[in-house]
């Protein structure tokens, strides 16, 4: 459960970190956009950059201010395959005090970096989120059936382990029952919460306790209260 909370608050807080990266990011560019000269350049070289992804291009485009200096730079985007040919005519955008720091106009070049941050804050940070909405959505359901259940009295099948649940390469434990509701004679198999031990050798009965919906049976839950509690 720790392993769980651990993961569940590090999504959420690098995606939040990656969110406030992506508003100073748009923000960043927003003023760049607002008092940057337009000119034309003309794309000289292809600089290659490899990575586990591939091999990408990045263009290297040489410009003349209004000042006639010449300016040479590389820009932050690359793609495969390369975006632009050597000596294509590019529009280029820069401030006058930074020349050095121009940047191609184009629609990637100017807010790639900005969508990138945001599709990855915004994954990271609803993952966490998941998981927290989650959580909170199971303990609610628990504290209902606590409090208002019907307890039936099931009989104990197995001790299983949740394969579909794996955190640091283990997986949890869930205790199996199954009841034969005698109002239509229909079997319900019964699935307890996740335990990060195996419960086997503290199952000293057959009979284990379930709460359930009276009037949905599918929504339950197994009373592991029989379970010494485990030390934090």
């Amino acid at each position: 459960m720790k392993t769980i909370s651990i993961v569940k608050n590090t999504f959420g807080l690098i995606g939040l970190a990656m969110l406030i990266g992506t508003f100073l990011v748009y923000q960043n560019t927003q003023s760049f956009l607002a008092t940057a000269h337009i000119t034309n350049g003309t794309v000289i070289d292809l600089v290659s950059s490899r990575s586990n992804n591939g091999t990408t291009y990045a263009p290297v485009v040489v410009f003349h201010t209004q000042n006639d200096q010449e300016i040479v730079f590389t820009s932050s985007s690359g793609s495969n395959p390369a975006s632009y040919n050597i000596n294509e005519s590019v529009e280029v955008l820069y401030q006058p005090e930074t020349p050095n720091d121009a940047k191609i106009n184009s629609f990637f070049s100017l807010w790639g970096l900005c969508m990138i941050m945001g599709f990855l804050g915004t994954t990271f940070f609803a993952v966490g989120l998941g998981i927290t909405l989650v959580g909170r959505a199971n303990k609610k359901r628990i504290r209902h059936l606590k409090a208002n259940g019907t307890p039936i009295e099931t009989t104990f099948q197995s001790v299983e382990v949740n394969e579909s649940l794996v955190v640091n390469g283990s997986s949890p434990y869930q205790i199996h029952t199954q009841w034969t509701n005698p109002e239509n004679a229909k079997l319900h198999i019964f699935k307890s919460e996740n335990m990060w031990f195996d419960p086997s050798k503290h199952i000293k009965d057959d009979k284990i306790t379930v709460l359930i919906d009276r009037h949905n049976p599918k929504k339950y839950y197994v009373d592991t209260s029989f379970l010494p509690e485990v030390a934090a």
